[in-house]
């Protein structure tokens, strides 16, 4: 399911031909670095600069030997680039000074994809927002209607929170942003920081200040983890949506293609998929991250048990999240949100939501405040049971409209109060929106 609507971008990062090259560049650059130190004559480094290339084929045909991947990949480069030129390949290195490096390289490409589709899926949210600022909605609290809100206010939290998961996910990358060509144990015995400084600088990666063999798996951490707390944030977002989507409630509806179908049983039925299966989409992002926090415990200098964790959650992850994102973008864009039935819905509880005007506006005339909300809860009880209008019983008591006076009820009851503020909270949370477009 996932090959099939996922974008050939990000699939394309994670083929053994983009991962090989990735390690070519790093092999080139560590080149170029010893070339810049006098160590490697220039027409060496352009020899292996012309002739280095990705043959997939022959270098899985030479691992099948080798059982070693990366000496499988040297070998395949020796064949076309000959053996006099060759040996300065991958000189002083470990294998894992390539493939870390190469995972940074990686990484980031799959992250500035990600971080693409957040802005996407902002742009999205906010249009929905702006497009529904003052249209009023039931707040629930616990499943209860509590308060009224907006529609674009629910979005407009909605925005705030996929822009904390973007600075996140871009701390993240930044986090995974660092190579190391230190050697063996991370000494330098054959290599130098200076070399390494001048290789990365070609990567436009930073220098991990101290790595041993490998760079250390707390980095990872922070960049998986970061996409688990985004995948939180989906599931949030789709839970409301899949409950808004309730028969009961029927707030919003997903777009339903002609031709669509819901049940093989039931001819009438329209479920809430797209957000259902983007919930459980979430679920998995968030394990993945929990296998990158257990990489982080290797052995002295490394270990091997973290690769074949990685070589997993690296493409899957950000598959994952690229498609998740990608496909609830789509959803909001094509949401059909239906102001009526939120309006309806709204009166489903008899005007309680006014409690909490009438209750202020009793303490306000010097009633103490248990005294007061026990006066409230009292009609409050008596609409629901009776189902009669809570503000009707408000007005209809002697005691408390004789306390509050005509003047103070003719204002109790309008549902607009409640978004009074609604402008300053709009101002507040999309005033980063244009840069985050950028």
């Amino acid at each position: 399911m996932i090959d099939r609507y996922t974008r050939q971008e990000m699939g394309r990062i994670w083929t053994l031909e983009n991962r090989y090259q990735a390690w070519l560049d790093v092999e080139v650059a560590v080149c170029r670095a010893w070339s810049d130190m006098g160590r490697i004559p220039a027409a060496a480094v352009e020899n292996i600069q012309a002739k280095a290339s990705i043959d997939v084929d022959r270098i899985l045909a030479i691992e099948e030997v080798t059982r070693h991947d990366v000496i499988a990949f040297l070998t395949s480069l020796e064949e076309k680039v000959g053996a006099e030129d060759a040996r300065y390949i991958h000189l002083g290195c470990t294998s894992s000074d390539i493939v870390d490096t190469a995972n940074a390289l990686l990484l980031m490409q799959a992250g500035r994809l990600i971080l693409k589709d957040i802005r996407a899926l902002l742009t999205a949210i906010e249009s929905l927002a702006r497009r529904h600022k003052g249209v009023l909605c039931m707040g629930r609290t616990h499943g209860i209607h509590a308060e009224p809100t907006s529609f674009g206010l629910k979005m407009a939290g909605f925005y705030a929170e996929f822009e904390r998961h973007l600075a996140r996910v871009e701390a993240g990358i930044e986090s995974v942003r660092v190579g190391k060509i230190s050697g063996a144990v991370g000494t330098y015995a054959f290599l130098s920081p200076e070399l390494e400084q001048r290789a990365l600088s070609y990567l436009e990666l930073e220098v991990d200040p101290h790595s041993t063999q490998i760079i250390q798996r707390d980095r990872y951490a922070h960049f998986f983890t970061s996409l688990a707390v985004l995948a939180g944030g989906v599931e949030r977002l789709c839970v409301e949506l899949r409950h808004l989507q309730r028969t009961e409630v029927l707030e919003v509806e997903e777009g339903f293609a002609k031709g669509q179908k819901g049940s093989s049983a039931m001819p009438h039925k329209k479920n809430p998929i797209s957000a259902e299966n983007m919930s459980g989409l979430s679920r998995l992002l968030r394990t993945n991250a929990l296998a990158s926090l257990e990489n982080q415990a290797l052995w002295h200098e490394r270990d091997i048990s973290h690769s074949s964790v990685e070589r997993v959650i690296m493409p899957d992850s950000t598959i994952l999240a690229d498609y998740v994102l990608t496909r609830l973008t789509k959803l909001l864009e094509g949401l059909v949100v239906k102001p009526e039935r939120m309006r309806e819905n709204m009166e489903r509880s008899y005007g309680l939501y006014f409690s909490q005007r009438v209750l202020t506006a009793l303490i306000a005339t010097g009633l103490p405040r248990q005294q007061a909300y026990e006066a409230v809860q009292r009609l409050a009880m008596q609409s629901w049971e009776s189902r009669t209008p809570f503000p009707d019983l408000v007005r209809n008591d002697a005691d408390m409209s004789g306390r509050l006076g005509a003047a103070a009820l003719a204002e109790l009851f309008d549902p607009s109060y409640y978004l009074q503020h609604e402008d300053e909270i709009f101002a507040r949370v999309f005033k980063n929106a244009a840069a985050n477009k950028a």
